[in-house]
């Protein structure tokens, strides 16, 4: 559906060149959610302008719907723009205009019939949960409202693409996970292919089949979710994983269940797929003459499957906590040890 080949963007500046993406080779499968991360400077929000041609290349090809975006112009590269909607961390919607006459705009500069304009424009209200909203102006929407109408105006062509651009930064948690909702519900009805960028790693746990992780305007590692949030390589992937398994106050609980009991080990359990559901805690009490203290844990599910992180303190007979460790690694469990007696 997507292919990025050797893409570079190099901007200039009276300091020097600029390099903001580097050399980045990316597939995007048809109707899969691909999340792209970073945090500020990345070149993420670069990256995603590139796929709509919002901004030109300096070298590279880039492929969207088997139509090279990187070799047309004109007329033509307005017809393929169609094809990609995009929707925008602060809505970009025209405040004279009421929620109805947003999500029509597009129709209207394709050259859509009235009649059509209207059908489709009742269905996509529908689509996005705004009924009872279609002659309200932006100013009397709240934020998550919004963005609803940004999504109904992006789909309003038929789109084969959808864009995301930090859509979801301005949203407090409760109205994000309705939007995220929203996209995934998108998703499978329509079989759109989605791509989002953000510096939340929430997001991506959330609704992302696939992500790439981006720096220094590079790819720096990217896979399944499931298969990222279980083994990071890079450091800044490890922090962004953190965000989401390891809570604010672990560190400190970790700290204070040692200085009470300064005797044992302390070891972080990693549970992927059907692994997060099995009775593991209980079968290592029963089994093994050792005390277990449970610090922190979070399962959190992705798109391919659940994801948890258990801290725990084991005390007892030295012997006997290796064999439950060694125990551990049978059941395909992960074990990182952090602290030692």
């Amino acid at each position: 559906m997507i292919k990025l080949r050797g893409i570079e963007k190099v901007f200039k500046s009276a300091s020097g060149d600029v390099k903001a993406v580097d050399n980045v080779d990316l597939t995007i499968n048809q109707g899969e959610i691909y999340g792209i991360i970073g945090y500020s400077g990345a070149g993420k929000s670069t990256l995603i302008r590139l796929l709509n041609r919002l901004e030109e290349p300096t070298a590279g090809a880039i492929e969207v719907a088997g139509r090279d975006l990187t070799n047309i112009s004109g007329s033509e590269l307005r017809k393929a723009r169609q094809e990609i909607g995009m929707i925008f961390q602060h809505f970009n919607l025209l405040w004279s205009r009421t929620v109805r006459d947003n999500i029509a705009f597009p129709l209207e500069i394709a050259g859509v019939s009235k009649a059509e304009r209207i059908k489709r424009v009742n269905e996509l209200i529908n689509l996005v949960g705004l009924e009872g909203r279609e002659n309200a102006y932006p100013s009397q929407l709240s934020g998550g409202q919004k963005q609803r109408v940004g999504i109904a105006r992006a789909l309003a062509n038929r789109p084969k693409v959808l864009l995301c651009d930090e859509a979801t930064s301005a949203l407090d948690p409760q109205t994000t996970d309705s939007i995220l909702d929203l996209l995934v519900d998108i998703n499978e009805k329509l079989g759109l292919t989605i791509v989002l960028i953000t510096h939340e790693m929430h997001v991506i746990r959330k609704i992302c089949h696939r992500v790439s992780v981006m720096e220094n305007g590079r790819i720096v590692e990217q896979g399944p979710v499931l298969e990222v949030f279980r083994k990071p390589t890079q450091a800044i992937t490890k922090r962004f994983v953190k965000q989401v398994t390891e809570p604010e106050e672990t560190k400190e609980t970790i700290e204070h269940l040692l200085s009470k009991y300064p005797n044992g080990q302390v070891i972080q359990l990693t549970f992927v797929g059907d692994d997060a559901e099995q009775p593991l805690i209980n079968d290592i009490i029963c089994k093994f003459n050792v005390n277990v203290n449970i610090l922190q844990g979070k399962i959190s599910q992705t798109q391919n499957g659940a994801y948890g992180t258990l801290f725990i303190h084991l005390d007892g007979d030295h012997a006997e906590i290796e064999k439950a460790i060694t125990y551990i690694h049978d059941r395909k469990v992960e074990v990182e040890v952090i602290v030692n007696d």
